[in-house]
């Protein structure tokens, strides 16, 4: 069974790389275009991985990361936010937020998939997802 993703983002462009590359090293991508949609998803879908922009309209990556930790049939499931914030305190915010990592936009084609696996390593390996 191909592990599924869940991947949250308003950029069109962003969306599109993302779920290409994703897909093209075997995952099954789900697509949320704002945060209430991915919230929603995420509880119907059951997601191996959350793959999470902050910078969403509406909803915010942050409240989303809060939205998805307040239901416990995703406890276990690492929300990665990835995202162009990179600035000092911004990845300890991600993380407070409930983010179990970061990875940093523009997504490097080369090792976006090995960040990806890292984080789903993480979970099934139980180590926690620190990034």
């Amino acid at each position: 069974m191909r592990p599924k993703i869940l991947v949250i983002e308003d950029n069109e462009q962003n969306l599109y790389l993302t779920t290409f590359i994703l897909e093209k090293h075997g995952y099954e991508v789900i697509q949320a275009r704002e945060g209430g949609e991915g919230t929603r998803l995420a509880g119907q879908v059951e997601p191996d991985l959350i793959l999470l922009d902050i910078q969403l309209p509406e909803m915010d990556g942050y409240a989303v990361a809060q939205a998805l930790r307040s239901n416990p049939a995703l406890d276990g499931v690492p929300i990665v936010a990835v995202t162009s914030y990179a600035m000092v305190g911004d990845r300890e915010r991600i993380l407070a937020a409930g983010c179990t990592g970061y990875i940093e936009k523009p997504i490097n084609p080369d090792t976006f998939v090995a960040q990806v696996e890292e984080h789903l390593l993480d979970c099934t390996s139980g180590r926690g997802g620190e990034a």
